[in-house]
């Protein structure tokens, strides 16, 4: 996920009152999002959605097929399947942002947040705005310290998923990868306290990812409404509208 802060000499057009367009030489437009960052945010989200429906039935089978005397009705096999790839694919995109996160020159500006982490006037400016009674505050990165904390949590919640995911799938399959992770997933297993525990801290996990993309979408409306900068836009073309000083 690659963002970077390039200014432009680019400018708003509007139309006015009288239906003329003009130029509003103090707007600009900056790249907050690149094509790196918004495919692998969308991947995320769709493979967060999948897995939560999978997951949902594996929980509870609320479909069986038809009765027959043939072996070939495997739904919740299938189910399993497509959880486990979608699941893969979510811990490929996992890695890959936190790797850029941390090593990334081109992601300096999402570290750079860590100053407004431990900013308290920052953290009162930003409540501030919540509560609709001061302006947003100025930020180092491209996080607000709320933000960063609600990220912070997911993707450690992400990472108990991915673990307590990996256990699970060793016990289904054997061979290959299932194989090779069996020692150092049985061996988390025990520390967990077992796979009734580890099944169970799965399902919690879930539920806190559920309730962090709810308010993650909360508050990205409430962004674009009050800070007026494209910030849901954004996240399909990358661009974001900054009045000029």
């Amino acid at each position: 996920m690659d963002t970077t802060y390039q200014e432009s000499n680019e400018v708003q057009q509007h139309v006015d009152i009288d239906g003329n367009i003009g130029v509003d030489e103090h707007i600009g437009r900056d790249l907050e999002y690149s094509a790196a960052y918004r495919w692998q945010h969308w991947i995320r989200a769709i493979s967060i959605i999948l897995l939560v429906a999978t997951g949902f039935y594996l929980a509870v089978p609320a479909i069986t097929p038809a009765a027959t005397d043939e072996p070939t009705n495997f739904l919740y096999a299938l189910f399993r399947s497509w959880h486990i790839i979608i699941g893969f694919v979510f811990i490929s995109a996992i890695l890959l942002k936190s790797y850029l996160f941390l090593f990334s020159k081109k992601h300096v500006n999402e570290r750079a947040a860590l100053k407004d982490l431990v900013n308290p006037i920052v953290w009162a400016k930003q409540i501030g705005f919540y509560l609709l009674i001061c302006k947003h505050p100025k930020l180092s990165g491209v996080y607000n310290p709320m933000q960063f904390l609600a990220y912070v949590s997911f993707y450690i919640m992400a990472f108990g998923l991915i673990i307590t995911g990996l256990i699970l799938f060793t016990h289904v399959y054997h061979d290959g990868l299932g194989g090779f992770l069996y020692e150092p997933m049985r061996s988390l297993e025990v520390m967990l306290g077992g796979l009734a525990f580890v099944r169970e801290l799965h399902h919690i996990l879930m539920w806190g990812v559920i309730l962090f993309v709810l308010i993650h979408i909360y508050i990205a409306v409430y962004n674009a409404v009050f800070i007026k900068e494209g910030t849901i836009d954004a996240i399909i073309s990358g661009i974001k509208w900054h009045k000029r000083v």
